[in-house]
């Protein structure tokens, strides 16, 4: 069985994190989620982080504020940035992805995560499909060592 990405995600208000949290784990991801941004920037710093979601207005640590953080401890980790504050997408930020929260309706979010986790992935399959079987013994020994 493949197994489940991990998304972390960060939003001070507990009902839409819940909310996220069950649409999430129904399509199979596993959901770390944090109401604290400093919190979730520790936890993000163990490890084992597929994919960062966050609100953007939050107390203390702001969402943009977090990814940048995440990002300096992991540039290729694919962030979202939620905001009711649509005037954000004016400014600079380090993330991947950018969704108005009145445009966040979970087949938007859901399409935009599996992309980002795609891509962070890279065309791993696409690879494996161009390679016709090998022409010389040698390229098959090592592909099996690998």
């Amino acid at each position: 069985m493949k197994p489940k990405r991990t998304i972390l995600c960060v939003d001070d208000n507990e009902q839409s994190l819940s909310i996220r949290k069950i649409l999430l784990e129904t399509r199979g991801y596993r959901v770390l989620a944090y109401s604290d941004p400093q919190q979730a920037l520790e936890r993000f710093a163990q490890g084992g982080v597929d994919l960062v979601l966050t609100d953007l207005v939050m107390p203390g640590v702001d969402g943009s504020k977090l990814i940048r953080g995440i990002k300096s401890l992991s540039p290729e980790t694919p962030a979202i940035l939620l905001s009711g504050k649509v005037k954000i997408y004016e400014q600079e930020t380090n993330a991947d992805a950018f969704l108005a929260k009145g445009m966040d309706i979970p087949a938007d979010l859901l399409e935009r995560i599996r992309v980002l986790l795609i891509r962070k992935r890279g065309p791993k399959r696409a690879q494996n499909r161009a390679q016709a079987p090998p022409a010389s013994p040698h390229t098959n020994a090592s592909v099996a060592s690998v």
